[in-house]
């Protein structure tokens, strides 16, 4: 069955590589083979050194020789430094994987798909002729350690990716290669020579109360806020309206008092005219 991608329930083509190592010496044997869980007809291994992009098996142009499913590079089709991927019919393509083929006296043996978080990864410094050699290994232009080890084993975390590579006194430096991390729950190919299993499911306990997820809980949360914030205003608009009204009831009281004294002194006004006339001196006519 052919999975393109324009089936949504397919999953991906990923490029296999055995020996799952990054960095090879000339004349070496790789075998690159597309896996997939619906199968891979009509995947095809292609490379690109830089300078063409080409195709596993396909003649003068191609690269490697077809070996059943996979695509063998050995002594008849020597191995070349480049990015290599499985493309399908439609042009989708898998993830990619960098390989380099070196002629230096040691290289770095290092896996050449991603590794979980959590996985144990061990790195050696590998001579062209007669195994390890102790080495001094580097991680982004930093020893890993205060001195040459033959071998040296990561617990990987996500802060472990990043460029490795291995230098000896006698036989100078490896090439540099990415080390690629991803997570325990990411689906992308894992390299499986570095993976361990997830952790078991918990049981649910049928007699405990249910456990309450954060998104319940937040949502009362900012329920409650919302209230809070409400009466904020509520009170903050009460306390405006009933300053309001005490500067108008002030106000009022002032201005009746005002007229009151008006009126007090209109009054002793009338008195007072009153008072000069009862009390003026009274005159005779004379006729």
């Amino acid at each position: 069955m052919k999975c393109t991608m324009k089936l949504s329930v397919c999953p991906p083509v990923s490029l296999s590589v055995s020996p799952n190592l990054q960095q090879f010496f000339t004349a070496a044997s790789v075998s690159l083979t597309c896996e997939g869980q619906l199968g891979s007809d009509g995947w095809t291994v292609k490379r690109d050194t830089g300078s063409a992009t080409e195709s596993c098996g396909a003649g003068g142009r191609g690269f490697g020789r077809l070996n059943g499913s996979s695509c063998l590079l050995d002594k008849q089709s020597e191995p070349i430094s480049g990015v290599y991927w499985c493309e399908g019919e439609a042009g989708e393509k898998s993830e990619e994987v960098n390989i380099t083929v070196s002629d230096k006296e040691v290289i770095l043996e290092i896996p050449a798909l991603p590794v979980r978080t959590g996985s144990d990864v061990t790195l050696r410094c590998k001579k062209k002729i007669g195994g390890t050699v102790a080495a001094y290994f580097y991680f982004n232009g930093r020893p890993v350690g205060p001195k040459s080890e033959k071998n040296i084993t990561i617990n990987v975390q996500q802060s472990d990716e990043g460029l490795y590579w291995c230098a000896t006194d006698e036989f100078g430096s490896s090439p540099q290669s990415f080390l690629r991390v991803r997570d325990v729950y990411d689906t992308t190919t894992i390299s499986p020579s570095a993976t361990k299993p997830p952790p078991p499911p918990t049981t649910t306990n049928l007699n405990s109360p249910p456990s309450t997820s954060s998104s319940s809980i937040i949502s009362p949360v900012a329920a409650l806020g919302s209230l809070g914030l409400l009466d904020l205003i509520l009170v903050a608009a009460l306390l405006f309206w009933n300053k309001k009204q005490e500067r108008t009831l002030s106000s009022s009281l002032s201005q009746v008092t005002y007229q009151d004294m008006n009126f007090r002194q209109s009054a002793n006004k009338i008195t007072d005219t009153h008072s000069h006339v009862v009390f003026s001196s009274p005159r005779t006519l004379q006729g």
